[in-house]
């Protein structure tokens, strides 16, 4: 039987020594596309933080991608997020640099070495988000939902064993908001695991999945006929 992707039991939150979520329990599975779901200042982003190493777990039981969080060491970092993509919601993008350019400094930051690895690579993931024609171009010549195609594309660069997108559509019209969903259901098809923060329920409807919410500090599952309340 295969291993979870993530992990996490009896597990309580904190930032700045403030507890923000207590008890969190739940585990993705490989190939789930997951939604979590709250209000803007709920927990989410906290929650994401603690997978990708952002924040220190100090309390209760995590895993993830075969890593444990509560013994995390600075050092293991980089480690841990070459098997992880995140996507932002700010597309953190390189203005001073082409898109091609974006995306080698990252294969750079994480080891490769290879020029024309680099490049066949960069290729590839460009043409995975329909954009193969724009690697010349700078991040301010595109749009904002080709913008996220590019943040996409570069969380796919170490082919990971999950993708975390923190709120992917919240900069986005709602047409560009379809598209970037469409992406991202094509790549969960493909096989990889996503979980995906937003409060944005009109997608969640659209595209359903399995939903966690995150409420009064605390998270837990919700049926899809409950997520309008």
């Amino acid at each position: 039987m295969s291993q979870p992707v993530l992990q996490l039991k009896d597990t309580n939150i904190f930032q700045d020594n403030i507890l923000i979520l207590k008890n969190v329990d739940f585990e993705i599975m490989p190939g789930e596309f997951f939604y979590l779901i709250g209000k803007t200042g709920s927990g989410k982003s906290s929650l994401l933080k603690i997978l990708y190493g952002d924040l220190p777990l100090t309390s209760g039981l995590g895993e993830v991608v075969d890593f444990d969080l509560p013994s995390l060491k600075e050092k293991q970092i980089p480690f841990l997020r070459r098997k992880i993509g995140i996507v932002f919601q700010y597309f953190k993008l390189l203005n001073d640099r082409s898109i091609h350019d974006n995306l080698l400094f990252v294969l750079k930051a994480t080891g490769w070495k290879d020029k024309t690895l680099m490049d066949t690579k960069i290729n590839e993931v460009l043409g995975k988000v329909g954009l193969q024609e724009k690697g010349y171009k700078m991040p301010y010549q595109i749009s904002g939902g080709e913008q996220q195609r590019i943040a996409i594309a570069r969380a796919m660069l170490n082919d990971p064993e999950l993708i975390i997108a923190d709120e992917p559509t919240g900069n986005l019209d709602p047409k560009t908001s379809m598209e970037v969903m469409e992406l991202l259901n094509e790549i969960h098809k493909s096989g990889k695991t996503i979980l995906m923060a937003t409060h944005d329920y009109s997608l969640i409807l659209k595209y359903p999945q399995r939903t966690f919410k995150v409420e009064n500090g605390e998270v837990f599952e919700v049926a899809h006929q409950q997520q309008n309340s």
